[in-house]
């Protein structure tokens, strides 16, 4: 394999010559460059990745941390920032959590393994990270996206939906069929996305007097196991409810498997909402009705403003991501024998 030696041997220049012409930077004289293109041409030269970093002075790379590399929500956010990347010619390095450790302390050595490998910039999803976390990472902040987490001061470098609206739209969804008696299988209490989404679907609730202290909750870890674990816990407690709603798609799906499996009718006994409306939510049995967050849009956006941070592109960045409702099968008017008396659902 040729060498950029090689090159300048062969086009009788001085290797610094030659890689001035092959990196496009400095001055060099067009009937020079050219014999050192020709040498280029006729070698098949091709630079390494170490050696275009060397020659560029970056490494056309950017570092993504997630918590964790599993289910249907990251792999799609995951795929929306390589195809932006390989647009541009980029690539990046994952680096995620896990095992049952402390997340803070991964999220940080995550992004230390990131930045050891000389990424031009960080795109991190991640909300265990404290504000004296970001502050220790230097002039790195100033080349930092960030997913669905929002830090005081760095507005311009925060890409998230408004999860208090998306919970919202869910109450309003279920309450338009006409439900009056709810119970919600929560995500963790330490993710402020998931806090700020059940509580804009509580106090939306509240104010069609729906009282919060009549709707039973459940706190799962966002999977399936936990959607499961959480329906078979309300279904046991003999609480009244005609709509479940869950606080991601992964968890309705995981509900929706023990209702199915009790013979609990959905959405004949019990309509079921999602959130996030990710591919799975079309293929569940039946199909979800899911509150449809605009992940990649949001996902692109970040990536845009991190390239033209790192590299000095002008793509443009979106900051508005409009939120709705995707409707499907799950979702139903409550049946008039549960109008005035919700069937309880038959216990486990």
């Amino acid at each position: 394999m040729a060498t950029i030696k090689d090159v300048a041997s062969l086009a009788g220049v001085g290797v610094g010559t030659a890689s001035r012409v092959v990196s496009g930077k400095g001055s060099v004289a067009p009937a020079t460059a050219e014999r050192v293109r020709q040498a280029i041409e006729a070698l098949n030269f091709r630079p390494s990745h170490v050696a275009r970093s060397l020659l560029s002075g970056v490494s056309q790379m950017i570092g993504v941390y997630i918590p964790l590399l599993e289910g249907t929500f990251y792999t799609p956010i995951l795929s929306a920032i390589d195809a932006q990347l390989r647009d541009s010619g980029l690539h990046m390095v994952v680096a995620f959590g896990c095992g049952d450790g402390d997340s803070r302390r991964q999220a940080i050595e995550g992004i230390r393994f990131l930045i050891e490998r000389d990424c031009d910039g960080l795109l991190i999803m991640t909300d265990a990270l404290r504000d004296e976390d970001i502050a220790a990472l230097g002039e790195t902040r100033s080349k930092l996206a960030i997913l669905n987490f929002d830090f005081a001061g760095l507005e311009a470098q925060c890409f998230s939906p408004d999860h208090r609206r998306g919970g919202t739209l869910a109450a309003q969804a279920l309450l338009k069929f006409g439900h009056r008696k709810y119970a919600v299988i929560a995500g963790p209490s330490t993710s402020p996305d998931n806090v700020a989404r059940v509580d804009g679907f509580m106090q939306e609730l509240a104010l069609q007097d729906v009282d919060p202290q009549h709707i039973a909750i459940r706190a799962s870890d966002f999977s399936p196991e936990g959607g499961w674990n959480c329906a078979r816990s309300l279904v046991a407690s003999g609480h009244e409810f005609t709509a479940l709603f869950c606080a991601n798609d992964e968890t309705a799906v995981g509900a929706l498997a023990y209702l199915q499996s009790v013979g609990i009718a959905v959405p004949g006994a019990i309509s079921v909402m999602g959130y996030d409306d990710t591919h799975s939510a079309k293929y569940s049995a039946p199909q979800l009705t899911s509150v449809h967050i605009p992940w990649p849009d949001i996902t692109r956006s970040a990536v845009r403003w991190l390239l033209n941070q790192c590299y000095g592109s002008r793509h443009a960045v979106q900051r508005d991501f409009p939120i709705s409702v995707t409707w499907r099968a799950s979702v139903a008017k409550v049946p008039l024998a549960q109008e005035s008396a919700s069937i309880l659902p038959r216990r486990a």
